[in-house]
């Protein structure tokens, strides 16, 4: 797993090495790793490093300070340099080695194949409104996009966007969700040599190894009943679609039985797709975990199904209409709960904490933790990043999906994906269990995407590749990572 902190963790793992007098010997690595990556990007856009032009908006501080020094390196290399000082002032000794290499300070912006953007740090907070409107360069953010909360990701709607961060020390969760992800671009981790000072991580992001790690292994002892059974509650008159997604999705990732309860009509549509369900109109029969909400609707006995499955005390995932029936704190952490922002805002006001959709996407790993521990239930709250939070407060993020899989029905298929999990792998948590189905279906997306737009209609088929790739060492590392 990859590891996020926030800005303050940071700030405190680099303490002690400050007080060391470490504090010029930390500013060089984040300096030369900059540098490393800025060389990159000007040898990427001009073929040659000899002749770039790389400008530098600095604030006064040591974030500014890394650019300097970054820019006077480059500045050896033969690559005009030029700073633009936001408030008339920078870090002394950062500004002389610039100065000293030739480099140029400016009131304005002027041409340059790159522009590095290094006027805030992890430390800032409020408002942010950049000196300049954002270049048509190639923009690299110091540490992280100025006006970017390293913490939450949230961000004035002024802020730039960063084609490449390169960010010290480790990722920050920031740069993972809210619109920090949108405006941090590729992301480029720098080691500067904190790691035996870092606390316990504030996110994690589950890699390709972790997926194949909660997939089960195929086994010869095998029979329908050990392999998991997966009882699916979804569809009703209204909304047969949804039980059609869910069972496909559930079967498309690998249990030894679907149980599906609906209305008669719906249980057609699903014996017609998938002739392998055991379907019926009550929950009743073995089962190892329960998929239950999509496309319910108002349906009286799917609604009294549904009571059964709480009541069951097996691992459960709820979705859709059944997010508008989640009670108070009765889970003990074995449920999953995958909320749309709009979603987890109702859930949040029915447990008398007033926020609004808007909020929520602002700041989803906040709103997503502080749901978990309300309701005692794993939350996966969707969005352009999954965040998956556990009533313990451990968070994973996951930021793999294509933009195709904003489509109706495909958090149907994602339920059917967390709750054939859920059925197959009782010694994973179920936070695990979430993100590596946020994962796959992720994966699943992009796949089909290779074909073009799709409905989620076509996701089941993907849906099989993805575990496929993901049990044979699929490697491709997080999207926007590296």
């Amino acid at each position: 797993m990859l590891t996020a902190f926030t800005g303050s963790q940071i700030r405190e793992a680099e303490r002690p090495l400050l007080e060391r007098g470490l504090g010029p010997e930390l500013m060089a690595r984040a300096a030369h790793g900059l540098y490393r990556s800025l060389v990159a990007e000007v040898r990427r856009l001009r073929g040659a490093l000899y002749g770039g032009r790389v400008t530098a908006v600095v604030g006064k501080g040591n974030n500014g300070g890394d650019a300097l020094f970054a820019l006077a390196e480059l500045a050896g290399r033969g690559v005009r340099t030029t700073a633009v000082l936001t408030s008339g002032a920078a870090h002394p000794a950062g500004l002389a080695a610039f100065e000293a290499a030739g480099g140029v300070v400016e009131r304005t912006l002027g041409e340059a194949d790159v522009v590095v953007d290094a006027v805030l740090g992890t430390g800032s907070s409020g408002d942010y409104r950049p000196p300049f409107p954002r270049p048509a360069a190639t923009v690299v953010a110091c540490d992280l996009p100025s006006g970017v909360d390293a913490d939450s990701g949230s961000a004035s709607q002024e802020v730039w966007r960063a084609d490449v961060t390169v960010t010290f020390g480790a990722l920050k969760t920031g740069l993972l969700a809210g619109r920090g992800r949108e405006l941090a671009g590729r992301v480029e981790v720098v080691d500067i040599g904190l790691g035996e000072y870092l606390p316990r991580p504030d996110a994690y992001v589950l890699e390709a190894e972790d997926v194949r790690a909660v997939l089960p292994e195929p086994r010869d002892d095998w029979q329908k009943y050990t392999r998991g059974v997966l009882g699916v509650i979804a569809g009703s008159d209204e909304y047969p679609g949804a039980a059609v997604l869910t069972t496909a999705a559930a079967l498309a990732t690998g249990v030894g039985m679907v149980r599906h309860i609906a209305p008669e009509s719906v249980r057609r549509a699903v014996l017609a797709a998938h002739p392998e369900v055991v379907a019926s109109g009550t929950p009743e029969g073995r089962v190892q975990a329960w998929a239950v909400g999509p496309g319910i609707g108002d349906d009286a006995a799917q609604h009294r199904a549904f009571e059964v499955a709480l009541d069951s005390g097996l691992p459960i995932v709820v979705d859709a209409s059944g997010l508008d029936r989640v009670p108070g704190p009765r889970f003990d952490g074995r449920a999953v709960l995958t909320p749309h922002a709009g979603e987890l805002a109702r859930i949040l006001s029915r447990l008398g904490v007033e926020v609004g959709r808007p909020e929520v996407e602002e700041r989803p790993v906040v709103w997503a933790r502080r749901a978990a521990e309300r309701v005692g239930a794993t939350v996966l709250l969707k969005g352009p990043a999954t965040v998956c939070a556990a009533p313990d407060g451990t968070v994973c993020i996951q930021a793999v999906a294509h933009p195709y899989l904003a489509t109706a029905g495909s958090g149907d298929t994602l339920t059917g994906i967390v709750g054939a999990l859920l059925a197959t792998t009782s010694d994973v948590r179920p936070v695990h269990a979430a993100a590596a189905a946020a994962m796959i279906h992720g994966r699943a997306g992009r796949i089909a995407a290779e074909s073009g737009p799709f409905g989620a209609g076509q996701l089941a088929p993907a849906v099989r590749q993805a575990v496929a790739a993901f049990q044979g060492g699929f490697t491709e590392p997080p999207s926007g990572l590296r």
